[in-house]
């Protein structure tokens, strides 16, 4: 199933990191989005792993538009139910951007010479 959500990177927690049961070292960050949407607005994903996290936070800041691709994943522990939304895949959403430069270059060329 491919997940997608757009929106506006509100925050970007500090990378955690831990060791698992089988001695390997993990990492994971935290980052929330928003979206234009009257409810349900509100998204927390999570990127696992040191080079996938170290790539989020050098392509992505707070502020920015972006389409979100994820997994939703849930785990079961001692009898209660964990979900999170696991961010693959974050790209600049640049829709708006090209609809104003159209817009901008459209004006530019309506010289009567």
């Amino acid at each position: 199933m491919d997940l997608e959500v757009k929106g506006t990177i509100e925050t970007i927690s500090e990378t955690v990191e831990g060791v698992n049961k089988a001695g390997d070292n993990w990492q994971k960050l935290t980052y929330t989005l928003t979206t234009d949407e009257q409810y349900n607005n509100l998204y927390a994903f999570e990127v696992f792993g040191k080079d996938a996290s170290t790539m989020f936070r050098k392509f992505n800041k707070v502020g920015d538009k972006v389409s979100v691709k994820f997994n939703v994943n849930t785990n079961e522990w001692k009898g209660k139910y964990y979900t999170t939304l696991q961010s693959w895949r974050c790209t600049k959403d640049d829709s708006q951007t090209t609809a104003q430069e159209t817009v901008q270059a459209e004006a530019e060329d309506d010289l009567p010479f």
